[in-house]
């Protein structure tokens, strides 16, 4: 059983640990006896989607979502279509950001997104920064392997953003905030559910602190593949204290 990652920019991408998203992917698919492939595509390599199961862009300063903006900028409609067609997609801060309609500077320049997910940016003043704890609704619970083994339903997280996102009418968020900022820090949402897409502003790296988070990934990309597959349980003890501690101390 196979499935196949493509990590975009990595050599750009990386802001606190990003790269442990992807590790962690590859871990818990690792024990559960199935081969991901991680490529590795960067500025002018081709992104033929064909093979992707799952795709992962992590954050970065203005000056490289730039950079990268306009290298994906011909690849937008692929994307798209792959997108509409359910491909499997962590995308964080910078890359969620991307994602969306537009990024309006601080002077009122609009800079292009991808145009993939109806949200927009626009630079905020403040600086909104710290732990993030935030409930999620929308876990898959008919898996009984997610109600028996842990009742999570918050991601824990670490947020450093300015620009300020909108989503568009009837775009879902990902999750809605307790503890932090989120999106905007206004109206009390965080990130963006779309299709196969998980937009979100949570580094830290996300994912090892939020294994049901992970696994809710994995198993869309199997499904998509077309595996008739259960993820076998596995000992999140650690993982679950590490999120448990984060709630407990900010929550």
């Amino acid at each position: 059983m196979k499935l196949v990652l493509y990590h975009l920019y990595p050599d750009l991408l990386d802001l606190y640990g990003d790269r442990g998203n992807v590790l962690t992917l590859k871990a818990r698919c690792r024990w559960r006896n199935i081969d991901l492939e991680v490529r590795q595509v960067s500025l002018g390599d081709d992104l033929s989607l064909e093979e992707a199961d799952i795709l992962f862009l992590g954050g970065g300063s203005d000056r490289e979502q730039n950079i990268l903006g306009r290298d994906l900028s011909s690849k937008a409609g692929d994307l798209k279509q792959a997108v509409e067609e359910g491909l499997v997609v962590l995308a964080i801060c910078g890359g969620y950001q991307l994602f969306g309609q537009y990024y309006e500077t601080a002077d009122g320049k609009k800079i292009p997104g991808l145009g993939i997910i109806d949200l927009y940016t626009v630079a905020g003043r403040k600086r909104m920064i710290g732990n993030v704890i935030a409930q999620v609704t929308d876990f898959d619970q008919n898996k009984a392997q997610l109600e028996d083994k842990v009742k999570l339903n918050t991601l824990v997280g670490f947020e450093n953003h300015s620009g300020k996102t909108y989503l568009g009418p009837g775009i879902k968020p990902l999750a809605k905030i307790v503890k932090g900022y989120g999106n905007n820090g206004e109206d009390g949402l965080e990130g963006v559910r779309y299709k196969n897409v998980w937009g979100t502003y949570l580094h830290g790296p996300l994912l090892p602190k939020n294994p049901h988070l992970a696994d809710e990934i994995i198993r869309a990309a199997l499904k998509r593949r077309g595996y008739d597959f259960e993820l076998a349980e596995l000992d999140d003890s650690l993982e679950i204290k590490a999120h448990s501690a984060i709630v407990g101390r900010f929550g």
